[in-house]
């Protein structure tokens, strides 16, 4: 029964943190600091295509999950499939909300720019750390700095900026956007994360990853 109520936890969580993750990035996009590289990547392809953000982002996780699919089946689940479905879909709904409720940011100047870059990277990490702790699946861009270091053995953090590192010289190349806000969104964002996964995240749910595998491995051996 124990066990019934976290899985509910963490699908209501991974849920939760999808939402979170598109105010998130709604907010970066407003406060027109530039975003996160791959959110910055797509946003820019949409714009230079003439389609919806939402529909190039489905796009796009497609082409990742193809990926993750044929190498890394094992970090597939549910949260693979909101997040790569829905995000940009959410992120376009809340932008369009912000946009005509207080207008393009940079109209107000740099101050209330920052401000809204500030509130975005604690809405994002919080987003996050409910969304990784709920563990249910890799979302598909995700997958793919997972990926690279299972089959090159490098460091994490090493494959993550090198896939952000090509989304952000992408978006540059095709003209788009990349300020401080990409740059928060690639470096800045561990430490909030790490935060929100002590003191919310964790306790909101009652279960961490590394707990599973601990108590798997105890039951093996009892086994």
């Amino acid at each position: 029964m124990k066990n019934n109520r976290v899985l509910l936890k963490r699908y209501v969580s991974m849920v939760l943190g999808v939402f979170i993750i598109s105010i998130g990035i709604a907010l970066f996009k407003e406060s027109h600091l530039g975003n996160d590289p791959i959110s910055a990547l797509n946003m820019r392809i949409a714009e230079i295509f003439g389609i919806p953000y939402g529909f190039q982002n489905l796009l796009c996780n497609i082409l990742f999950f193809l990926i993750q699919f044929i190498f890394g089946r094992k970090y597939i689940g549910a949260g693979t499939f909101v997040n790569g479905i829905l995000l940009g879909y959410i992120v376009s709904f809340f932008y369009a909300i912000l946009l005509r409720n207080f207008g393009p940011a940079e109209e107000h100047g740099l101050i209330i720019q920052i401000v809204w870059a500030a509130v975005a990277v604690v809405v994002t990490s919080l987003g996050v750390s409910l969304y990784q702790t709920a563990d249910l699946g890799i979302a598909p861009y995700d997958y793919l700095s997972l990926g690279l270091r299972d089959k090159t053995k490098k460091h994490y953090f090493a494959c993550r900026m090198f896939t952000d590192g090509i989304c952000a010289l992408g978006t540059f190349l095709t003209g788009g956007l990349v300020g401080i806000g990409t740059l928060i969104s690639a470096f800045g964002l561990g430490p909030v994360v790490h935060f929100f996964d002590t003191h919310v995240s964790e306790k909101l749910i009652g279960y961490t990853p590394e707990g599973e595998k601990e108590e798997e491995a105890r039951d093996a051996l009892k086994g």
